[in-house]
């Protein structure tokens, strides 16, 4: 029996996936339902509206401008102490105009496609991206923990393709399940923006843009996902995977910030993994050093350093395959028994 089909089932059959999905599945399901009734279609009758209480706002704001006016006039004529910021002209030069008052802060949330739909990737690649750490990591974790792969070198003793098997059904799974989902997410959106927003201005560049965010969504993924599978390989055990998540987030997103703001390095947000994620979906973050200014002395422009996707993928890509490495080496040389 081809052992890359028997590892596909396997994961496929096994009560953890299925639940996660179902979970996840409800999730996005979710999300994209509550924030289809938070936007709202700006039919010409709701822009009408807007604009009628716009208008209504400047009426009355000119009202209670010129009741101070001449408040302040008849105070004067009696002799009485005005403020003094009203005492050359009594405000006049505040007079409220109609441009203050623009229509659009009125109006309700409008999801706009070509603007937003960026985020909503982001959003749609964390909760993949963690359905993939937990199942990379349970697949291997639970066959190691439970005796399944002791029994399965008995009956395929070659480590290597065993455990690059398993790695490939754990990959090739969440691509399917990324590009499946991703459609009917992209599809979602789509259908939220033409009923309940707008999708003007969307050109084929912003298809292309669109696709090469999801393309970047898929490669963190993946790269997610192989992590957790060499983690949990290497500890024999899933909590390995799940210890070392938890720990580097503490580190990288809490010990490391209050290390470089107490020791004053500059651009200490370099050093911090969010930093390289961010990057990996803006396709480029600044980090600004706000040290580098002292605006006592007056105005100033903080230097700057560019982190841009190329870094992310160097440093994700570099760190995957120092973990990979030692699974597989690891997987060569330990005792199995």
């Amino acid at each position: 029996m081809n052992l890359y089909v028997t590892e596909l089932r396997r994961l496929a059959k096994r009560r953890l996936t299925r639940v996660l999905l179902v979970l996840l599945v409800l999730g996005l399901a979710g999300i994209a339902t509550a924030f289809a009734f938070s936007s709202h279609q700006l039919s010409p009758a709701v822009v009408a509206r807007a604009q009628a209480e716009s208008d209504a706002n400047y009426r009355e704001s000119l009202r209670e401008w010129e009741r101070g006016v001449a408040t302040c006039e008849a105070a004067k004529a009696r002799g009485e102490v005005v403020e003094e910021h009203l005492r050359e002209d009594c405000g006049r030069q505040w007079q409220p105009q109609p441009e203050m008052f623009d229509p659009k802060w009125n109006l309700p949330y409008q999801f706009d496609f070509r603007g937003e739909f960026g985020t909503f990737v982001a959003v749609f690649a964390g909760a993949v991206a963690l359905f993939a750490f937990l199942i990379g990591a349970s697949f291997v974790g639970a066959e190691w923990s439970s005796g399944g792969m002791m029994n399965l070198l008995l009956w395929r003793p070659k480590r290597l393709a065993v455990l690059g098997t398993k790695l490939a059904a754990v990959l090739t799974s969440l691509v399917g399940v990324t590009v499946v989902l991703g459609a009917l997410w992209t599809l979602a959106f789509w259908l939220i923006g033409t009923y309940r927003g707008s999708t003007a201005k969307v050109t084929a560049g912003v298809w292309q843009s669109a696709g090469l965010s999801g393309l970047r969504a898929l490669g963190l993924i993946l790269a997610v996902g192989a992590v957790a599978f060499a983690l949990a390989s290497l500890g024999r055990h899933t909590a390995m995977a799940l210890g070392v998540a938890v720990g580097l987030g503490v580190v990288s997103e809490i010990g490391i910030r209050i290390a470089v703001e107490i020791a004053k390095v500059r651009f200490g947000e370099r050093y911090v993994l969010s930093t390289y994620a961010l990057a990996w979906f803006e396709k480029e973050w600044t980090l600004i050093d706000y040290r580098s200014c002292d605006f006592v002395q007056g105005q100033c422009t903080p230097k700057e350093m560019l982190v841009t996707w190329q870094d992310s993928a160097l440093v994700f890509g570099l760190g995957g395959a120092v973990v990979l490495v030692a699974a597989f080496w690891m997987m060569r040389r330990r005792d199995i028994t």
